[in-house]
């Protein structure tokens, strides 16, 4: 293991939270009073995700649908939901498993736990390294991508983790950010049917 590999990376993300958090600590603050001001509760919405080595842990984000899982996807979504997806600021709570040592700023996207028995050995090597708020994939098209494209920038990520690359990725995603791209993670299809439709 390199230095960056075994030390540097969990310093840089230790250091990159606490600069993020006090920096925006208030936009943290304003988008829970639009929620609560707009009675759009709950606040937040977590899901039991596959972490390093296969540790399971329970991700927290901004709650962007309707919680009744019973109504159709285009009833659940609702105005402020859409805007946090559009801006990416409905994954700012996870600076906090950031912080906890669950997940880092860069690395493969945390799975659902139902995704565990889908993947091959080889595609399991992403989960030697801590899961990330963005990654190599998101920044290359994300969910545009088909799911086997995706654990590809996966692997090659851990194969070539260094901090120039954590740095460029960051960068290519706030680019990204400030593009306010069209949001399309609705659309895509889970990887269970993906798997069926081969």
């Amino acid at each position: 293991m390199n230095f960056y590999r075994k030390y540097g990376k969990r310093l840089f993300d230790v250091l990159l939270s606490l600069c993020f958090l006090f920096c925006f600590l208030w936009v943290y603050l304003l988008i829970v009073l639009i929620y609560l001001f707009t009675i759009n509760l709950p606040v937040f919405y977590t899901s039991l995700r596959i972490g390093k080595n296969g540790k399971t842990f329970r991700m927290i984000k901004f709650r962007t649908l309707h919680p009744d899982e019973q109504l159709p996807l285009h009833q659940r979504t609702f105005w402020l939901g859409k805007w946090l997806r559009k801006t990416n600021l409905d994954e700012l709570p996870q600076v906090w498993h950031v912080l906890r040592g669950e997940m880092s700023w860069v690395g493969p996207r945390p799975l659902p736990s139902s995704y565990e028995t889908m993947l091959t050995d080889y595609q399991k090597v992403r989960y030697s390294v801590l899961p990330g708020i963005t990654g190599l994939a998101q920044v290359n098209g994300k969910n545009s991508l088909p799911w086997e494209k995706k654990f590809e920038y996966d692997l090659q990520y851990v194969n070539d983790l260094s901090l120039l690359n954590d740095v460029i990725i960051l960068f290519r995603t706030l680019v990204i950010i400030l593009s306010f791209k069209e949001d399309v993670s609705l659309d895509e299809k889970p990887l269970l049917q993906n798997k069926q439709n081969c």
